[in-house]
């Protein structure tokens, strides 16, 4: 099938020639004939399938139908995304495809100077690309009127959900007409997609061309067991021995991926950090020189990373694994795209065992295991001890320890009263206290400074452990283990060998 047998019009076929496309994907295929027609769309697709020309093409034909007077413009569709990455990238499709037609769009989110926004939407634009934040303030201050919308797409809905948005998305349905033509599309369909779909369209075209919560074919799928510890080590040596130009590497927090980045720079690696808290000239210019391949490692957040259309983007790592394990197939959805092939590799520590059964369990099948020699993991009480002292707290501390604590305590205030001097002690408590609160970015979007075990992800890891000790602080650089011994020497842990196990033991109990 070409584009040619779609119904689309010569301008936007040349568009589509000028972008260096022949085939339609499959998403397209379904999808740009039932929105030519005028149906609602309840479309279901794993990232990189084209879902975004998918919904673009079409409504820019509808719109050239029936083109605005040069200076009578009023807004005719709006693109809501959840993210400020998701909406430049919806903009510069809308650009690159509606480039021969006579049509005016923009795009607005939060993160910078609000004027020149306001500047455009007085202009008169057909289009408005928009997060759903920075679109609420534009209603609230008068710049911009969605009583005349013709046509709503709601792009990654279910991030938008998991986000906090759907108030928002509410308010946004309540001030466009209610005749109109509206397109969901959801990387996955959740409950409460289906719940929002059912109030929202009308009698809707259901398009899914990919199994729910599944991961591309394409894309190899790699776990290493690896102390925590020594996860920026055995990082910095993947990427170093085996001569990775272009790596996106996923953190939980914002301050991880700030520390993470820091660090890969001091192993020699140019890296940059993108998330919610950087600016968003900070966030585009990280991203413009990652995909110029200026800067190598790209350390992003789930938040600031959905939406990231990165062309032949060949690894992904997941250093620490998402709490949320549909992110997990958002996050190497980043890789092998249009057709090519990806390699996403997870770096699981001991006390992420119950998350990477979690995403297995989704999956529905299990993930290879490789054991890289000289990053083996600790155990998980190893784990577990290294932790409490980090925080000033002895592990395993028993009732009868805490109960002579108290007497001891009691004995020293009563010596105190007697007028014997106080001894000073340290509180081991005294920081546990003060963890950052989240903060909501301007533009709407927010994240969770707190990693999956409760705790501020504040304190800096350590670089050198039982096994790693006497590494340098570049490992990759001493060229310990050729590509060719990564690939070849795999070491399977108990659970692998045992083929009967519906999810395999990662850590050998």
């Amino acid at each position: 099938m070409t584009f040619d047998s779609l119904g689309l019009n010569a301008a936007l076929l040349r568009a589509i020639t000028d972008q260096g496309y022949t085939e339609p994907t499959p998403i397209q295929q379904q999808a740009i004939p039932a929105i030519l027609a005028g149906r609602d769309i309840l479309a279901g697709a794993q990232t990189g399938t084209g879902k975004t020309a998918g919904f673009t093409l079409p409504l820019l034909q509808q719109l050239n139908r029936h083109p605005h007077e040069r200076n009578h413009r009023h807004v005719r569709a709006l693109i809501v995304t959840p993210t400020r990455e998701l909406a430049a990238q919806v903009d510069e499709s809308v650009t690159a495809y509606g480039r021969h037609l006579p049509l005016r769009s923009t795009v607005i989110f939060g993160g910078v100077k609000i004027g020149p926004q306001v500047q455009r939407l007085r202009q008169g634009v057909d289009i408005i690309v928009a997060t759903p934040g920075r679109l609420l303030d534009h209603i609230s201050q008068g710049n911009s009127d969605l009583s005349k919308i013709e046509r709503l797409v709601l792009d990654e809905a279910d991030r938008m959900l998991d986000m906090g948005f759907i108030h928002d998305i509410r308010r946004i349905i309540k001030l466009v007409p209610k005749k109109r033509q509206t397109l969901l599309f959801s990387a996955t369909f959740s409950n409460e997609i289906r719940r929002l779909s059912e109030g929202l369209l009308h009698n809707p075209e259901n398009i899914d061309v990919a199994p729910r919560n599944t991961t591309a074919e394409r894309i190899s799928q790699i776990v290493h067991p690896v102390a925590k510890s020594s996860k920026r080590a055995l990082l910095s040596f993947l990427i170093g021995s085996n001569n990775w130009r272009q790596v996106l590497v996923f953190t939980r927090t914002k301050h991880g991926a700030n520390r993470l980045a820091q660090q890969l720079e001091r192993d020699g690696l140019s890296s940059a950090a993108i998330h919610g808290n950087k600016s968003q000239g900070a966030r585009t210019r990280a991203l413009a020189e990652f995909k110029s391949g200026k800067v190598r490692v790209l350390v992003a957040t789930d938040i600031a990373a959905r939406g990231l259309d990165i062309e032949l983007l060949p690894h992904v790592v997941n250093y620490e694994l998402p709490n949320v394990p549909e992110d997990y197939v958002h996050r190497i959805g980043r890789t092998g795209r249009a057709g090519s092939d990806g390699v996403a590799v997870s770096l699981v520590s001991a006390d992420e065992k119950g998350l990477l059964h979690g995403i297995e369990r989704l999956l529905g099948k299990p993930l290879p295991r490789e054991l890289i020699d000289g990053y083996e993991q600790a155990t998980a009480t190893d784990e577990t001890d290294v932790d409490s002292r980090r925080q000033g707290r002895p592990a395993g501390r028993s009732g009868q320890q805490r109960n002579g604590q108290r007497r001891n305590t009691q004995q020293r205030n009563n010596q105190q009263r007697n007028g014997q001097p106080r001894q000073r002690r340290a509180d081991a408590n005294e920081n546990n206290g003060n963890r950052p609160g989240n903060q909501k970015p301007a533009g709407g979007e927010s994240e969770s400074e707190t990693s999956g075990n409760g705790r501020s992800n504040t304190h800096p890891q350590r670089n050198k452990t039982a096994g790693t000790s006497g590494r340098s602080s570049s490992p990759y650089r001493q060229g310990t283990k050729s590509s060719k011994q990564l690939n070849g020497n795999r070491r399977t842990s108990a659970g692998r060998r045992n083929q009967g196990a519906e999810v395999p033991a990662l850590f050998g109990g």
